[in-house]
């Protein structure tokens, strides 16, 4: 192609795009949220799962649509419909594969995302909103995942979906009329399958996209964290660009395109060489079909509930005239809310844990240790120690939430720097 020929070209890409922006703000959205969005310049190893987590969600919307072309909503065809996409449709065990490892790594990135926020502080004014919206994200992922749970029809999907929503039992009054409402049914039954897949294809993704876009307007909006814990909006040049700022495109994109990278081996080697993961990501009583007198050794959620599930089992005793069973229920969604408190909790004068003194340290490394273990003992089977170490975790985990407004407020903190560092 010679230089007339290109001239052409760019002359009518560009009538085009004017075209285009008299009638649609393309460029000015593009420049707004990409080219002209200043982020922090250094943005480090802990800022890639963002990104991550919302090119994993579409992976789970693609080979999700394709799986419903094939999946078949009801209690006699939907462990089979599973096994013909496995078996019969070209290249239906990849999609399949694709999916449920999609899911863990889904839980993976986004509580990696989640520590991040912890670590530095991104919960904190002027971010409190964006957090809110950020809970409210992690909350409908947890429903969609428990909705598609149910959907192999396999005997641990089963089973499993039957304790956790049997759980809504155990509330004073309502509770079996809720049990039942949420059902649909007097048990798990086909009518119980075709609302959760309803629910999961739908109306959840739906949610999820919604508040995802939601989500990435306010963050544009406040400007994105940094790990100094610095509002880099306060220090503008002449041109009122951020000095401590860089063009989120072309600088981050390609940042973003090299984790993507490295994320897709690790991703595809789990797909190609371990999509069960030793029973963790696949557990091997959802390979029989479910069955309602034939109940699994040891009941378990997958992997990504466990930690919330180990707390659940954690409360072993009555209280106030209300069953053991009731107050493990208000212990699990406790813990699931209670981080939505952080932006009202920490009151400390600095934001990032790099200013932070050894007793926010401490504590958030302590709470991390506690929620690995809560979720190993989730898959265990119930024991006395256990129990026990359940319970002590349990209570490490809130009482990084409760004493927070105080050990925040007590401990001697270092000055932020002027501007961010490298």
């Amino acid at each position: 192609m010679d230089k007339s020929e290109t001239q052409s070209t760019d002359s009518g890409l560009a009538s085009a795009m004017e075209w285009i922006d008299k009638r649609f703000p393309a460029s000015e959205t593009f420049e707004y949220h990409m080219s002209r969005y200043y982020a922090p310049k250094n943005f480090n190893f802990w800022y890639y799962f963002g990104f991550l987590a919302m090119f994993v969600l579409v992976n789970q919307l693609v080979t999700g649509v394709w799986l419903t072309m094939n999946y078949v909503p009801s209690g006699d065809g939907a462990f089979a419909s599973v096994e013909y996409i496995m078996r019969d449709v070209e290249y239906g065990w990849l999609m399949r594969y694709l999916h449920s490892t999609g899911a863990s790594f889904f839980f993976v990135v986004v509580y990696l995302h989640m520590y991040r926020a912890l670590r530095y502080g991104s919960y904190r004014g002027p971010r409190e909103l964006l957090w809110l919206i950020g809970m409210a994200i992690f909350i409908a992922l947890m429903a969609e995942g428990f909705f598609g749970y149910l959907l192999p029809w396999g005997n641990m999907s089963y089973w499993g979906a039957q304790v956790i929503v049997s759980l809504f039992g155990a509330i004073p009054y309502i509770g079996p009329d809720l049990m039942e409402w949420i059902r649909g049914d007097f048990l798990m039954s086909e009518t119980t399958l075709n609302r959760f897949f309803a629910l999961h294809v739908v109306a959840l993704p739906l949610v999820l996209c919604i508040l995802i876009f939601v989500h990435i307007v306010a963050l544009h909006h406040v400007g994105s964290n940094n790990p100094d814990g610095i509002e880099i909006k306060k220090d503008k040049d002449e041109n009122g660009v951020p000095r401590d700022g860089i063009p989120f495109h072309p600088y981050y994109t390609v940042h973003d395109i090299h984790a993507m990278v490295v994320f897709l081996f690790i991703f595809c080697a789990v797909v190609f060489f371990a999509p069960e993961m030793g029973g963790y990501f696949l557990e091997k009583p959802n390979f029989e079909m479910a069955d309602p007198l034939k109940t699994p050794d040891h009941i378990a959620p997958v992997w990504y509930y466990t930690p919330f599930y180990a707390m659940l089992r954690a409360a072993t005793f009555p209280l106030f005239g209300l069953s053991a069973k009731f107050w493990g229920f208000v212990v699990m969604i406790g813990a699931i809310v209670i981080p939505a408190a952080l932006p009202w909790l920490d009151r400390s004068p600095v934001k990032s844990m790099r200013y932070k003194g050894s007793i926010s340290r401490m504590m958030l490394t302590l709470f991390v240790i506690s929620f690995l273990i809560l979720g190993y003992l989730g898959t265990q089977a119930p024991s006395k120690a256990g129990t026990i170490a359940a319970q002590v975790c349990t209570a490490i985990y809130f009482a990084y939430f409760i004493l927070m407004p105080w050990y925040t407020r007590v401990e001697t903190t270092q000055p932020e720097p002027e501007r961010v560092t490298v």
